[in-house]
């Protein structure tokens, strides 16, 4: 148990988490065989998008799919937008700018899968997120993801920043070294307007094992040789303004020399692996955030800034004995009182947030069941499931 976790409630949780590690190990493995097929059919290329060529390769990793291996990092290529203007598109007004920020992965953006996403697509996505919030965040760089969603941004002119990712796996230091250069690439090609960090590794520690044990230190190494090789990456490249580096894990699970040398951490805090009831779950969310992030955070020579990365609440369960988490269904219903009791009180409390998540990502359904694949706000097929965004503005 970390030596943060001090909400009652939080054993169970820890627990839910440490199951999520399997998980994640099955997304690496299925991702290895991915890059070998794509690697034996002669398809590993790495595309740099051109800042003002819409005709670009598509990009990008997922949050859970640890992209191992060499594989392809490109994307389709689509001239998308939307009547030739990607900026002149209609608004919705039933949306509007509620949230401080929102979890977002390109769809098909994962190697395993070969790299499916689209500019066009992404166009679409970005138009939509626009409406919603100022900043995204994303967990990886394979596919090309943050070239593409860059151009997305320049070609639709909307005011967005994206605290791009790099996902670290422990035994594949080529993965890390392929999306660091990834990022640098798209850097170069779209300056520093948009980008508002690089964050180093997601539940790597998670992943990994606990964070006190000696593997748990192994891996927080592995962690600190590639933030450290990030920021060095950073400095040599003379930018205009500053970009920070930090790291992401589940709430429970950094390690504090990680966060010693991080400007930020990303704080996973998912109230349904708590067994908390939908009306509990905005105030269990606040106070673990608090008690496990945000007052260890201060207390450090560096204090780092802490924000939650994902939280939210599913809206279906693909089974039975997962449509409830002993407190509460999974139901449009119970994300309504979720958006109703956490979105404007963060707001007002000055959180800093990422929803969890956009859109509904079918690949999680097919690969674990359950809950894992309904978290959207959004269906699939981008339509608002049956919510009201709530009416307060995010800052």
């Amino acid at each position: 148990m970390s030596k943060y976790q001090t909400i009652d409630g939080m054993s169970y949780a820890l627990e839910q988490e440490k199951a999520r590690k399997n998980r994640s190990k099955w997304i690496i493995i299925g991702c290895v065989v991915g890059v070998l097929v794509l690697a034996a059919i002669g398809t590993a290329v790495g595309v740099v998008v051109s800042k003002n060529n819409s005709n670009n390769k598509s990009s990008s990793s997922s949050s859970s799919s640890s992209n191992s291996g060499k594989g392809s990092n490109s994307g389709n290529s689509s001239t998308g937008g939307n009547s030739g203007d990607p900026s002149n598109f209609t608004k919705d007004p039933a949306l509007h700018q509620a949230f401080y920020g929102m979890a977002y992965t390109p769809e098909g953006a994962l190697i395993e899968f070969g790299c499916t996403n689209t500019l066009e697509n992404t166009i679409r996505d970005i138009q939509l997120i626009s409406q919603l919030t100022k900043r995204i965040r994303l967990y990886g760089a394979d596919c090309n993801q943050t070239a593409q969603v860059l151009e997305a941004i320049v070609q639709t002119k909307v005011d967005m920043e994206v605290f791009t990712g790099i996902y670290v796996v422990a035994d594949d230091h080529d993965a890390y070294l392929r999306q660091r250069d990834l990022i640098k690439g798209a850097i170069e090609t779209y300056g520093t307007k948009h980008i508002a960090g690089v964050t180093v590794g997601n539940e790597f520690m998670l992943n990994v094992t606990d964070v006190n044990s000696g593997v748990g230190l192994e891996g927080a190494a592995i962690l600190l040789a590639d933030i450290e090789d990030t920021k060095q990456m950073l400095a040599d490249m003379n930018l205009d303004k500053h970009i920070p580096v930090g790291n992401s894990d589940a709430g429970s699970f950094f390690a504090t020399s990680v966060l010693e040398a991080v400007e930020y951490g990303l704080s996973n805090v998912h109230a349904w692996f708590a067994n908390t009831t939908a009306e509990g779950a905005a105030p269990w969310v606040f106070d673990f955030f608090q008690e496990s992030n945000l007052t260890p955070a201060a207390a450090l020579p560096n204090k780092p800034a802490m924000y939650i990365a994902e939280t939210g609440w599913p809206t279906k369960s693909s089974d039975v004995a997962n449509a409830n988490n002993g407190g509460s269904d999974a139901s449009e219903a119970n994300l309504q009182v979720f958006l109703d009791t956490f979105v404007c009180q963060a707001n007002d409390q000055g959180v800093h947030y990422f929803f969890f998540e956009m859109f509904d990502e079918e690949w999680k359904d097919i690969k674990f069941g359950g809950v894992e694949g309904w978290w959207g706000l959004f269906n699939k097929d981008r339509t608002l499931k049956n919510v009201k965004i709530p009416d307060c503005i995010s800052p």
